[in-house]
Order: structure tokens, then sequence, then C-alpha cells
């Protein structure tokens, strides 16, 4: 009798208003793509999640990138290019991973609320996925390059498998991710130094030949401004790598008084830190490039496997081919999944927006990669300065004006003291970071070609750096920061006292149970509803930020605590 009582009971209760697909439901896939990362998924320590982002920098694209900057512009602007680029990188990535990784929000998140508005940040998440279906393309292209030189595997076949290879592992999410990175981190580790201690014992006097260099298209020894901006646009295409840290950085536990030296440090070295390997690999590798350069010519010797190998062949022979194979493959399956789960995270976001539909993250994977082994195919690696000068004019103005929210902005009151990423209390668009990233991106392009002048042309990353970093806050200030907030956030804003930030409130649409800040009051619905059921209604007619005050109070329920 109980047993039947209890499936009429079940029968007669209604369904959820919306309930997601398996592959959308299943966090352990999902890792919570389009939302708020809660407490209780951050099981990771500051170590593993530092060690984890770091991981994923592992990428041979610096080597190119840094050979292709000097062989085109010499040892000494390319050397002041390198730097002068990571020093921008780091200053602008200091704000955003500390944003990122005390809010449990990723890029596209916190976008929408520094400066940009709920549908402002959709075109940021376009350039973050080309971000990252560019750099796969080019960290593909690299892993052929390996697979063809070690075994003949043809370029084109080895595209595909380049492809194919990351999709296990990215469909499973960060804890695959994690695992990932941590068995392999060894093998790059010994891989990276190894070809720099031959190097110094068989060739000590390269150093020297190198910091002399005029690199290969006759730019000279000397110091030209022309090559520096030229050359520092080239290294700045590398500025939205904060992005693929922070959706590592968005799982970083709480800031404790025990952890917070931990804590400090791991964000600091997992976000803005990556940019000192980074240089570094950039100057190492333009150095592997011109040990190699007379042995393997101008051509191969921009490809990172054929610098490795020559370098390594005094101390390990016939065995040098396959060990400089394993290293470029273990190094770039390393970057690819990161670079094909960012992806999956922002084509989720565009799309979510767009289309009121979110299908699962893991099937925009397949989007990325096929982007991505499309641009493989079209031997984009052979366009590999002008497609990254171009891309960082877009790249700079973007990061430049959320740098600028989080650090000018909210410290002097024009923007408000948190981040509000939630449909519910935004803006569709602000003006204040969307409209300084469009301007500054605009000019900047339009200095690119050549439309200013050959200096201008030159230094076009720096206007757009300069001219987002000066609008995001006038417009704030012109605007009185007006646009950041449409109404007020009752459940977890600054003016509400929340003893637990952990307690949940049960979605009115999904029913599902979700941490106070992934939470909003709406008076469709008359209670909570989730971030994301929130994005994705397409029938509310957006009533709570269009007319607030005449919908009145919504009457939350009392949250749920945890215990235990």
């Amino acid at each position: 009798m109980t047993d039947t009582v209890t499936r009429d009971t079940e029968a007669a209760t209604p369904p959820p208003k919306r309930s997601y697909a398996k592959l959308a439901a299943d966090e352990s896939r999902e890792d919570y793509s389009l939302r708020y990362a809660p407490h209780s998924f951050r099981r990771w320590s500051p170590s593993t999640v530092a060690g984890t982002a770091l991981g994923g920098i592992a990428y041979l694209a610096d080597f190119a990138i840094g050979a292709s900057i000097v062989f085109t512009y010499g040892f000494t602007s390319g050397l002041a290019s390198i730097l002068t680029a990571a020093v921008i990188i780091f200053l602008t990535g200091i704000p955003i991973a500390r944003a990122c990784a005390s809010s449990g929000l990723d890029m596209d998140l916190v976008t929408r609320g520094a400066g940009f508005g709920y549908f402002g940040s959709t075109l940021t998440s376009l350039i973050y996925a080309s971000f990252t279906f560019i750099f796969f393309a080019l960290e593909g292209s690299i892993m052929a390059q390996a697979m063809h030189q070690a075994v003949g595997l043809p370029l084109e076949i080895g595209y595909l498998v380049t492809t194919l290879i990351v999709i296990p592992i990215v469909f499973k999410g960060m804890g695959a991710l994690a695992k990932v990175q941590a068995w392999t981190q060894p093998v790059w580790i010994v891989g990276m130094v190894l070809p720099f201690v031959v190097l110094a014992f068989e060739a000590p006097g390269a150093w020297g030949a190198f910091a002399s260099f005029g690199g290969t298209e006759g730019a000279g020894s000397g110091f030209s401004w022309i090559g520096f901006g030229l050359g520092t646009g080239v290294a700045l295409s590398l500025i939205a790598q904060i992005g693929e840290q922070a959706d590592y950085l968005r799982f970083m536990p709480a800031r404790t008084e025990q952890n917070k030296r931990r804590w400090n440090l791991a964000v600091l070295a997992a976000g803005p830190g990556w940019v000192i390997i980074g240089a570094a690999k950039q100057l190492g590798g333009a150095f592997l490039a011109f040990v190699a350069l007379g042995a393997v010519g101008k051509t191969h010797a921009l490809e990172p496997i054929a610098p490795q190998l020559e370098a390594l062949k005094p101390w390990l022979g016939s065995v040098a081919l396959p060990a400089a194979a394993l290293f470029v493959i273990v190094s770039q399956i390393k970057i690819n999944v990161t670079n094909a789960y960012s992806g999956s995270l922002s084509w989720s976001n565009f799309f979510s927006r767009i289309t009121h539909k979110h299908p699962g993250r893991v099937w925009y994977i397949f989007l990325n990669l096929a982007i991505a082994l499309t641009l493989m195919e079209m031997n984009m690696f052979a366009a590999l300065g002008k497609l990254l000068g171009f891309y960082s004019n877009v790249g700079i103005a973007w990061i430049a004006a959320v740098a600028a929210d989080l650090v000018i902005n909210k410290r002097i009151g024009l923007s408000p003291p948190y981040i509000e990423f939630k449909r519910a209390y935004l803006y569709a668009v602000n003006p204040a970071g969307f409209g300084a990233m469009v301007i500054a991106s605009t000019v900047s392009i339009l200095a690119f070609f050549g439309v200013f002048g050959r200096y201008a042309e030159a230094f076009s990353t720096f206007i757009a750096a300069g001219l987002a970093l000066v609008l995001c806050p006038l417009i704030a200030w012109a605007t009185k920061g007006r646009y950041y907030l449409a109404r007020p956030n009752p459940v977890n804003g600054p003016e509400v006292v929340v003893e637990d930030v952990t307690a949940t409130h049960t979605c009115a649409v999904c029913e599902t149970a979700y941490e106070l800040p992934d939470i909003a009051d709406c008076p469709v619905r008359s209670g909570p509803i989730c971030s994301l059921c929130c994005s994705l209604d397409a029938e509310c007619g957006d009533i709570c930020r269009k007319d607030p005050a005449a919908i009145g109070p919504v009457l939350m329920p009392v949250p749920t605590v945890r215990t235990g």
C-alpha cells in the first residue's frame, strides 16, 4: 500500500518548469559552465588549482612567437617587445585573476559585471572563443609537425589526430584536466629544461652570438621603435590567456585567515604569473631557433620540433627525435585540452544568450574543434605574425577595459563594489566597458592597417590599451555609473547581510538548490530563480529590469543552510 501511495503522489507531482538535458545537468562534466562555481564544488586546494592552471601554459606557441619576433625584428627590439608585453599582461592580469578567484566566476561573467552589461559581454565571448580556436589551431599545427617529422604522418592527417585526441579528456571536465596536467608535468619539465642544459655544455658561446643577432629580415641588431612596436603587438596577442587561467581560478577555495598566504601566492602564480614563464619561453624558443637556423633553415627553425631536435642531438643521438617528438606532443596536449575546454565555455555563454537554450558545454567542444581544424588545414601557421598582430588589438582593448573597471571604477565608486553577473540586475549593455572596448579596438585596428601612418601602425596595440584604460572610467563618470545595475540585488547584494554565503535556495524553475550568489529574485516566478534559468528565459520580458518600481518586492523563502 505504501508503494502505491508513493507512486500516486509522485505521479501527481508536476515536473519542473525547466529540465536540462542529461549532459547539461551533469556538473561533473558541465563544471558550472554558465554560472557561479559554488563553494561545495571548489574542493581543490589552492596549490592544486594553481598547478592545473599552470599546466595549461605548457604550449610551444611561445617558442614560435618568440622566434618569429626575434627573426623579424632582431634580438634587441625583440627582447624589448617580449618584456614590455609581459609587463602589460602581468599588470592587467592581477585584478582579473583576483576577481575570478574570489568570486567563483569565469572571465565572461566577470566581464558582464565589470562594465559590459549582460548582452555587452556577448561580443567578448566571441573574442575569447576566437582566441581559443586560433591558438588551438596554432598548437595543433606544432603537434602535427612533430608527428610528421617523427613518423612521417602527413600534416593533413596529423591535424585531424591532434584534434580528436583531446576530446575524451575535455569531455570529462575539470577533474580529468587536473589529472592530465599533474601526470604529464614531470615529462614536460624535463623536456623543457634539457635542451638548454645540452647547449650550455655544447655551445657555451651561443648566447653571446644570439645577443647580437640582427634577424633574418635585415632589421639589424640595434633597437628600432617600429620593430619594438610591431613585435610588442604580436606578443600581446597572448593577453587573452588570462581568460583560460580564470577558467581554472574560479575553482579556487574561499580565502580564509588560515590559507590567505597560500591563496594569494597561488592566484598570483596561476593568474598573471603565467606570463613570466611565457616570456622566458619566448626568449628560449627564439634562442633555440637561432642555434638551429644554420642547420635547418628559417622555415623549419620557426617550427619548435626542429630546434628541439637539433639541441638534443649531441647528447641523445638517434634517440633525440623520439624524445623531442614526445616532448612536443605532451606539451601540445596539455595546452589544447585547455583551449578546447575554455572554448566550450565561451561558446556556451555566447549561444545561451542568443538562443536562450543550453544543450550542455560538451556539445560546443565539437564546434570549437571544427573551426580550429579548418584553420589548421588552411595552414594558418604560415601567417602567424600578421594574424596575431591583428587579434591583439581587439584582445587588449577588452582586457584593458575590464582591468580599468576593476582597478579604477570600483575603487572610486563609479562602479558597484562587487561583481554582479546575473541578468536580473544588469542592463543589456553598459557603455562604460563595452563602449570603451569598441572605440579602442576600432581605432587601433584602423591604425594597424596603416590609416594613421607607420608609427601608429606599429603602436596600434598601445593605442588600444591606452584608449580602453582612459575611456572606461571616463564613460562611467559621464554616465554617473547608471548603467551598471538596472536594480539593486536584494538577495546577496552589498547592502544585504548574508550570514552564510553557502546557504541555498531552490530555483522555482528547475527546482534545484543553488548557493545564494547564484540566485535572483524573480517577480514572474514569484520566488527565487537560478542565474542560468534566468538567462535562458525567453518569455519574461525582462520585467524585473524594465520597471522594478512597479513590481514591488518578491517574497523569498528562508534559505537552507548546510550542516555538517
